[in-house]
């Protein structure tokens, strides 16, 4: 299912290049990457996937509402404390 538009462009403003993402779980049953593993946004593109690259090396798409992850930081912000991280899950069905 796609994201509208306006979807689509917050998704773009929460997750600007260079934020720091801490992945918890992931939808991907062929190659996921494992929970606490950390990366960095390199774009969102128009259908609202975040690309990163993450610090094992590995590059892959992650998806808001699809994957579990939180935000470690953006750019413009320092790091978030523990009690301050944002955290985004799975969608339950």
């Amino acid at each position: 299912m796609f994201m509208e538009h306006k979807q689509v462009q917050r998704i773009k403003e929460q997750y600007p290049e260079g934020t720091r993402i801490r992945l918890i779980g992931m939808d991907d049953p062929y190659a996921p990457i494992e929970p606490g593993t950390e990366g960095t946004v390199n774009l969102v593109d128009d259908i609202g996937t975040l690309h990163c690259t993450f610090d094992n090396g590995r590059t892959l798409g992650v998806i808001p509402g699809e994957d579990s992850f939180s935000v470690i930081s953006r750019p413009e912000q320092s790091d978030l404390s523990e009690n301050e991280t944002e955290q985004f899950g799975m969608k339950m069905e």
